[in-house]
């Protein structure tokens, strides 16, 4: 007999239903009730509850090699007696119920708990005597609250819209907004995708925006690739931002770089030195740089009208960067970056650590800075001029970028050890890079390596998160680093493979004159990464002391966009891979999108937020990403000047930690922190999809200077920790910060400046 258990479509336990785990505080999206569609002979209608969480990974989204979600499922039933003989069954099968996968049984206690690595997927359970398998019909459980009826209203659009004869995406005509720079042009979509009745000649309600728009692009210098340079302790950079030329699709574009490079110069200093950077801004609108995740002194963090007065044309500003932490950082600009940073301005800086085996042996480094341009027929799709586009999901673009390239290439010899550090600069799009069938280790990401090395399939990367692997090609012939993903049709609700090509390698038969196999096969334990988490372990069960809720707020939007999104889709996905709705998207401006950080303690929302914190607190926070909102969609939330440990996600605890300045926050969980208030002055947290940020996300938080002044915070590798709000006692040994301000006693507001 098979009983069929359909998944709600959003979780609310009743509150007398058996739990298979403990309620999270908020709950998580996808804890689910069980309601039997047949009775079982001898008992009445089989009930229960169940949750889905990722399982454990390292990058706060679990995918298998394909790119699919890769979830832990746990059930528990009541109403139900096990058989005399056999034994009560877990099948999981999809939607179109085309496979069936025996999961397992559930024990004596009527529980199960197992895996799954599908999208979406459907239980049922059987009274294992016959040997027969299951099959039936079901929601997913990562389907929305009234899915059903989203799902025949998406289909009935549908239907309209072929009715009506409305053109499909790729037969659309550019359109022409008056008043600014350029020309309107909808966005390239899909072929299969319907444009929405009554938004045929729709246009975003803001003028568009290209770089030196008028100006032939033939008379701008051509753009070079990244050139490294090594700066010791005092050293001065000199960096001007300017106009460039790049020739991208067939197309030559006017574009933005550093020094005339794209991406801009690679940053190389020694950890505890301190780097000077005079920049001057030769473009038409200001600028900052910020020197993302460096715990930098807070006047040179360059977010503008917290820490500087931006760079205004023809200006200059100077920056004095003391590096405390080993790893990958980069730069980027504070303001527009939608606009300034996706036209190239971005680029790292390499802190070289202090000891020689702070890694593993490898042959050599190789660079992948991660990014995307939304480019159709005729060149770039314009930026809005007063407000970004793009607000809903942020600028997903259509031509993959390696280091400035859509035709990136390497050749390694077949054995090699490759040492990649990755770096996600684009607007939106988080990435999962798989590395061809390379064997890949896990070593480091934003602020320190991880307390264990480890063996990963594939590298989901955020905007503004970075990842240190080394991977090791063992066999000859060409393969390709590829961004492996499972898309979304929201229209259809359905998701599809995808895959775009990287980086094309190419791998030669002869072998390294070393060969390092024998160390590649080793997972080492970095125990100065554990010594110095292990100061901060008593304080990971601590009460939570602030928490944030993420939602968004919308008015004015096109009325056929607001009603399409409230019957678009079946169900909501953890992360958004690609951009399913490119015209609702497109349209969408920051002028109509609030994207919104919420204190649920205060009310407060954004700007209207402002913490205060001692030097030396440690500070616990929870953000729950709220599935219930007009368009929910995962965040990478970044706190500026300080680090933190990801303590847990969904309410299971993090086994293998490494600091972090950016992660990732799927839709419907939860996560929480444990920042290290080390660096004293005036710091932001925002979302790091740049539409988000501009369309409200933000935040400022003030970290009050110590008793001691000029030091402060906690070294990458030890130093001094006091754990705030509570009056608790210091963690450790009392050494000084290299990551505090120098306190020259200069105004905070100000840097090093000089105009011209």
């Amino acid at each position: 007999m098979i009983g069929l258990l359909t998944l709600a479509l959003a979780a609310v336990p009743a509150a007398d239903s058996p739990t298979c785990v403990a309620d999270p505080e908020p709950p998580t999206y996808y804890d689910f009730p069980l309601v039997s569609t047949r009775r079982v002979p001898g008992t009445g209608p089989a009930t229960g509850v169940g949750r889905v969480t990722f399982a454990a990974s390292p990058f706060g989204v679990a995918l298998a090699a394909d790119g699919s979600y890769l979830l832990d499922v746990w059930l528990s039933f009541e109403r139900l007696r096990l058989p005399p003989e056999g034994e009560l069954v877990v099948w999981f099968t999809t939607p179109a119920l085309d496979r069936v996968v025996r999961a397992g049984t559930l024990d004596e206690t009527l529980r199960f708990s197992g895996q799954v690595r599908w999208n979406k997927f459907l239980v049922a359970r059987w009274c294992d005597a016959g040997g027969k398998q299951g099959r039936g019909a079901a929601m997913s459980p990562l389907a929305r609250r009234s899915g059903g009826q989203r799902a025949l209203l998406s289909a009935a659009l549908l239907a309209v819209s072929a009715l009506w004869g409305v053109p499909l995406a790729g037969q659309h005509e550019g359109m022409h907004h008056g008043g600014g720079d350029g020309e309107w042009r909808m966005p390239p979509m899909a072929a299969d995708m319907p444009m929405l009745p009554g938004l045929e000649g729709a246009l975003p309600p803001v003028d568009p925006f290209l770089a030196a728009a008028g100006v032939d692009p033939m008379s701008l210098p051509e753009a070079r690739p990244s050139e490294a340079v090594t700066l010791g302790d005092g050293d001065t950079l000199a960096v001007t931002v300017s106009l460039v030329r790049r020739t991208l699709q067939g197309h030559t574009l006017a574009m933005y770089g550093y020094n005339g490079q794209h991406p801009g110069p690679l940053i190389r200093a020694d950890r505890g030195s301190t780097v000077v950077v005079r920049v001057t801004n030769d473009i038409q609108l200001p600028t900052t740089v910020h020197w993302h995740g460096i715990r930098i002194d807070n006047r040179f963090d360059g977010v503008p009208g917290l820490t500087q007065d931006p760079i205004g044309p023809g200006e200059s500003f100077t920056y004095e960067i003391r590096v405390p932490d080993a790893g990958m950082f980069w730069y980027h600009p504070h303001v527009r970056e939608d606009v300034q940073q996706d036209l190239g301005l971005y680029g790292n800086l390499l802190v070289v650590p202090s000891d020689p085996e702070y890694y593993g042996p490898a042959h050599r480094e190789e660079l992948l800075v991660l990014d995307d341009l939304l480019m159709d027929a005729d060149g770039l799709i314009p930026w809005g001029e007063q407000a970004p586009t793009h607000a809903l999901m942020g600028r997903f673009g259509n031509v993959m970028l390696v280091n400035g390239s859509p035709e990136a290439a390497l050749t390694v010899r077949r054995g090699e050890v490759i040492r990649f550090y990755l770096t996600n600069v684009a607007n939106s799009r988080t990435f999962n890079v798989a590395f061809g069938g390379a064997r890949v280790k896990l070593l480091a990401s934003d602020v320190s390596k991880f307390e264990r090395e480890a063996w990963v399939a594939s590298v989901p990367i955020a905007p503004a998160e970075r990842y240190v692997v080394d991977a090791r090609f063992e066999e000859p012939g060409q393969v390709a680093i590829t961004n492996t993903i499972q898309a979304i049709n929201h229209f259809r609700g359905e998701f599809f493979p995808h895959v775009d090509t990287l980086v094309r390698v190419v791998v030669e038969d002869d072998a390294p004159e070393a060969d390092l196999g024998a160390e590649f096969e080793v997972l080492r334990e970095n125990g100065d990464v554990v010594a110095d988490v292990d100061r901060f372990r008593p304080f990971f069960d601590r009460p939570v002391d602030h928490e944030l809720v993420t939602t968004v707020r919308v008015r004015d939007l096109p009325l056929p966009i607001v009603r399409s999104m409230e019957i678009d889709t079946l169900y909501v996905p953890p992360m958004e891979w690609n951009d399913a709705m490119p015209m609702m998207n497109w349209l969408s401006t920051a002028e109509q999108v609030t994207w919104i950080l919420q204190d649920p303690e205060s009310g407060a929302e954004n700007g209207d937020i402002h913490w205060e914190f001692e030097q030396g607190d440690l500070v616990k926070i929870r953000v729950f990403n709220d599935p219930e909102s007009f368009h929910p969609m995962n965040h990478p939330i970044h706190i500026h000047g300080q680090r933190y440990l990801v303590l847990t996600r969904d309410g299971v605890p993090n086994d293998n930690l490494a600091w972090k300045d950016t992660a990732i926050l799927p839709v419907g969980s939860t996560m929480d922190l444990l920042v290290e208030m080390s660096n004293p002055g005036d710091w932001m947290v925002h979302c790091h999809i740049a539409e988000h940020l501009h369309a409200g996300m933000m935040f400022h938080f003030t970290v009050h200077p110590g008793d001691e002044g000029d030091e402060g915070g906690s070294d990458a590798a030890g130093g001094e920790s006091a754990v705030g709000d509570g009056g608790q006692s210091a963690v450790d040994d009392g050494g000084q910060s290299e990551a505090g301000a120098r306190g020259d006693g200069e105004d905070v507001d100000r840097g090093t400046e000089e105009r011209t």
